[in-house]
């Protein structure tokens, strides 16, 4: 993961380039200056805070599902206890995807799901 120094992790999968953002204001940025239209934005549900993941699209394809369930895994690995108001959003459509949060390549993961980047 080469993002040190940007406010959201970035994470290879299959090919996919994952963006996780790495605080509250990060997660705006990276929803509302980041994210493109075609792009997927995944967070978990539940009412649980966590990271803002958004799943790049430039070709504006299908995405196979593996990465889509890879992105969410990571979104959940990235949740956090209820905290900060910053960062919250209201979805006006999604789908769900059930998934066992599951920390980056080379994340020994920690309570936080902290780690090197």
């Amino acid at each position: 993961m080469a993002s040190k120094g940007r406010p959201y992790r970035t994470v290879n999968v299959e090919g996919w380039e994952v963006l996780v953002g790495r605080g509250d204001e990060d997660n705006d940025h990276l929803t509302f200056d980041v994210a493109q239209p075609h792009d997927l934005w995944l967070h978990v549900a539940g009412g649980t805070p966590g990271s803002h993941v958004v799943l790049r699209n430039p070709e504006k394809g299908e995405v196979p599902r593996p990465v889509i369930e890879r992105a969410a895994e990571l979104a959940a690995w990235y949740s956090k206890p209820r905290g900060a108001p910053r960062g919250l959003v209201e979805l006006a459509r999604y789908k769900s995807v059930k998934v066992k949060p599951t920390a980056p390549a080379g994340d020994g993961g920690g309570s936080d799901g902290g780690g090197a980047d």
